[in-house]
Formats: structure tokens, C-alpha cells, sequence
């Protein structure tokens, strides 16, 4: 039906981003801060990415010196009224609308384009050099100009298009388990809290204040569990629902809470797009049996209800790149340091495999952190492509270290300011040192 020769150019960019996530509005945001004329490419219809599609709130703790970007979009939250902290833990809070409103808003300050409903289609590369891309909208498929590109989709989809080296999941090709969130409304926190207490749950320790986070992990001893099991005897819920369970508060929203969970862990590969679709529908059932079985069976939720349901699957691992440094659990071991680092990490490598349960690396002290050299968003194939976020180039377990929010979002903070920096100088970003970059 198309002929990529004759389809229209709508728009020439300095830098041209393809996923507006964490990641991708960060490195926006900060390359249109720079200066550069900038499109962000958006599938959904928020900036935001898993962060407000798939529900994934709050931001996991990390005490890192974090970039500008960071501290602006957690200014600008506070600004909105969102109670960004809650005194008691460290992470960083946020409703997915309020945080889906900040980063279009500063996006849009600094000059910045978005085309939301546009799926990445194919690109057109020649000389190692993608000259454009091409996306389908609801009028039909158009073609974008850039000298720069950035691949934030979370999946490496523009690397892979162009013909970038990658790889996916552990030494097996399995990859991480995807969760499909969900949040209710209507419970009773308090009286939750104390029948937490009241079974000595180690992981529940807090006695005061709104926040309160709750976790259950099979066979691991985790003092919920017998009353899980008695929802599996009761007809409620099935063995699968029991792999991963875990809630938390939501700031200023009394009697609400999200949940990480269900884990799917019949999805073994998240790269299978029949997968993909069938952990959907399994996602679906699996939430409308917790739902049931909380309402029945936990103290805290007789009157509660189901808020929404993720509009995305969360998606912890799939496809990463190989790029010019592949960052290793070596170097979260040595604490690595790189000049030409992009962003600080302390998160421990923290792995939800379907087929090896939980596995943990040995948390950091605070304080402690490790580099992401900017080699880890470059590659020997295409010389004007950044990749960043979680498919950068590493091993499968230092990826689990590297993808919660605020290092990805330091990432496209320090890949936003190269892409300014290199256009200034007119250099290849392939050749770009990154240095001082953060």
C-alpha cells in the first residue's frame, strides 16, 4: 500500500525522541531546554510512560545526586499539590495524571513538539545514518526528518528497526515477569495496617502515618500467605495469583492504595507479541480474582472497590541493546565509575523471574553508587541514535539495577544535554565523548 520513497515529510527536527516514558520526556525536555527544535513520538496519549500507563507509583528510593530534570519535575509536582514525600519512606510519590501533566507542561515551556496516537512504523537509514523515520497516525502513515535520533520506547524498537545489535533475557532468553497494576479505592488503612501487625509481618513495620505498604511473595515465609492460601482453598484465587503481591498508599487520596501485582508469570518471554496480548487477558482475571478476594477475605477491604486497571503491561525487561560498553554486575559489585558517565545508580539488582522467583543482589549502603557510562546509550551501528532507558546496553542483571525511575530519568536528563551539546559542535553522536554530562 506505501512506498517509503513518496511518503510525506511532516516535520524536519534537531532531535526527533520515540517514547515519551520517564526516559524519553526527560531527554525532551532537557535537549528542547538546550535549545534544540525537538518532537517527542508518542503512542499513548501521555507523557509519562509505564510510570502512567502501567500505574508504576511511587518512584523506587535511591539517594544519588539526581540531574535538574528530576528536581524540577518533583518541584513542579509539589507545585500541583501532589505530596511528593511522606515523612516515613523514601519514595518519591506521584498520581499518574499529576505526573503525566507536569512533564507535557515542561516539555511544551521549553519549545517542544509532541505527536501523540503515533506508532513507530519503520526508518529509513543510509550511511549508518537514520534520515527519518516513519509513523502511522489515524490519517495515515507520515515521515519525520532529524539529524538526531533518541530510542526511548523501553523495548529498543528504533535500534532494532535500524539495524542495531541486541539481545533479550537472561542466559535462558527469559526475561523478567510483567505485571499489570491496578489500584482500589474504599479501604479501610488502618484496620489493613493493624491486622498486618497483628500477624508480627516483618515487612510491614510502620504504626503511624497515612503510607503504609504491604507485601506477600510465595513460599518465602511472608506472614500474609496463609491467609492467600486460604483464598485458594476457598475458590478465590489461583496458585498463580500467589507468585507476588505487594500495595501501597497513594498520597492524598485517603483509603486508596496501588498494587504492584499480579506478577504473569506464565509470560516467560516478553518479546513474543502473542505473549504479550495473552498476559493481558490473564492479567484481567487475575485482577478480578484478587479484587474478589480481598473483599472477602481481608480485614480492611470489606467496602473497598476497584479503581482502573493499568492501560499498559509493566514491562521490567524485554530487548537491550549491545552498545560500545555493556554494563555489567561487576561494575554494581566495584561500584564502577566512568568519565563518561550519564547517571548515578543505587538500586539493587532486583530480578522477578518467572522461572527463578526473586533474585537480589546485595543492596548498597547509602551513599554508595555506581556510573552508567554514556558508551551504554551508543552503538557501532547507527552513529546518529541515542538509546536510553531500560533496554540501554547491559547484562540482564545489571538491567535490573539501572530501570527504576529516577536513574532513567538522570539518563535522558544527561542524553537530552549530549544531543544539544552535539548539534552545537555538529558532531556525530556515535562520536560524542559524554563527558560532563552530569
Amino acid at each position: 500500500m506505501y512506498q517509503w520513497n513518496k511518503i510525506k515529510v511532516i516535520g524536519n527536527y534537531d532531535t526527533v525522541v520515540v517514547g515519551g516514558g520517564t526516559a524519553g520526556a526527560a531527554a525532551g525536555i532537557r535537549a528542547a531546554k538546550e535549545g534544540n527544535k525537538v518532537l517527542i513520538v508518542e503512542k499513548s496519549l501521555a507523557l509519562g510512560g509505564a510510570a502512567v500507563n502501567a500505574l508504576v507509583n511511587p518512584m523506587m528510593e535511591s539517594f544519588v545526586e539526581h540531574g535538574e530534570i528530576f528536581h524540577e519535575i518533583e518541584r513542579r509536582l509539589k507545585e500541583k499539590g501532589v505530596t511528593t514525600r511522606d515523612g516515613i519512606m523514601e519514595y518519591v510519590h506521584s498520581t499518574a495524571e499529576a505526573k503525566a501533566l507536569v512533564l507535557e507542561e515542561m516539555f511544551l515551556e521549553y519549545g517542544g513538539g509532541i505527536l501523540y496516537d503515533a506508532v513507530l512504523t519503520d526508518c529509513q537509514v543510509k550511511d549508518q545514518k537514520i534520515e527519518k523515520i516513519f509513523v502511522t497516525t489515524e490519517e495515515g502513515v507520515y515521515a519525520i526528518e532529524a539529524e538526531q535520533f533518541v530510542d526511548a520506547t523501553g523495548d529498543a524498537v528504533l535500534s532494532r528497526m535500524a539495524g542495531v545489535a541486541y539481545t533479550a533475557g537472561d542466559e535462558n532468553g527469559n526475561n523478567q515477569m510483567t505485571s499489570l497494576r491496578f489500584e482500589m479505592g474504599g479501604i479501610d488503612v488502618e484496620k489493613y495496617r493493624a491486622y498486618c501487625l497483628s500477624l508480627n509481618d516483618e515487612f510491614s513495620p510502620l504504626v503511624k502515618g497515612y503510607f503504609f505498604e504491604s507485601a506477600m511473595v510465595r513460599n518465602k515465609n511472608f506472614k500474609l500467605e496463609p491467609v492467600f492460601r486460604k483464598g485458594v482453598e476457598l475458590g478465590y484465587l489461583k496458585e498463580e495469583d500467589l507468585v507476588y503481591y505487594q500495595c501501597f498508599s497513594i498520597p492524598d487520596q485517603p483509603g486508596c492504595m496501588t498494587f504492584n501485582c499480579p506478577h504473569i508469570s506464565s509470560m516467560k518471554k516478553n518479546t513474543d507479541v502473542w505473549a504479550r496480548s495473552r498476559a493481558v487477558t490473564d492479567g484481567h482475571q487475575m485482577i478480578f480474582r484478587l479484587v474478589s478476594f480481598l473483599k472477602a477475605c481481608m480485614p480492611g477491604f470489606e467496602h473497598a472497590y476497584l479503581i482502573r486497571e493499568a492501560s499498559a503491561l509493566g514491562v521490567r525487561e524485554s530487548y537491550r541493546i549491545v552498545g560500545k560498553y555493556v554494563l555489567s554486575e561487576d561494575d554494581y559489585i566495584k561500584r564502577a565509575r566512568f568519565e563518561d558517565a550519564v547517571a548515578k545508580g543505587d538500586w539493587y539488582i532486583d530480578v522477578h523471574s518467572a522461572t527463578k522467583g526473586l533474585v537480589h543482589m546485595e543492596k548498597y549502603q547509602r551513599g554508595e553508587y555506581y556510573e552508567i557510562p554514556y558508551r551504554c546509550l551508543i552503538n557501532e551501528q547507527v552513529d546518529n541514535l541515542l538509546t536510553i532507558g531500560r533496554c540501554i546496553s547491559t547484562t540482564f542483571l545489571a538491567q535490573a539495577s539501572i530501570r527504576i525511575q529516577p536513574t532513567v530519568i538522570d539518563m535522558g536528563d544527561a542524553a537530552g544535554k549530549a544531543c544539544a551539546d552535539a548539534h552545537t559542535k555538529q558532531t556525530a553522536l556515535s562520536k560524542f565523548e559524554g563527558k560532563n554530562l552530569i
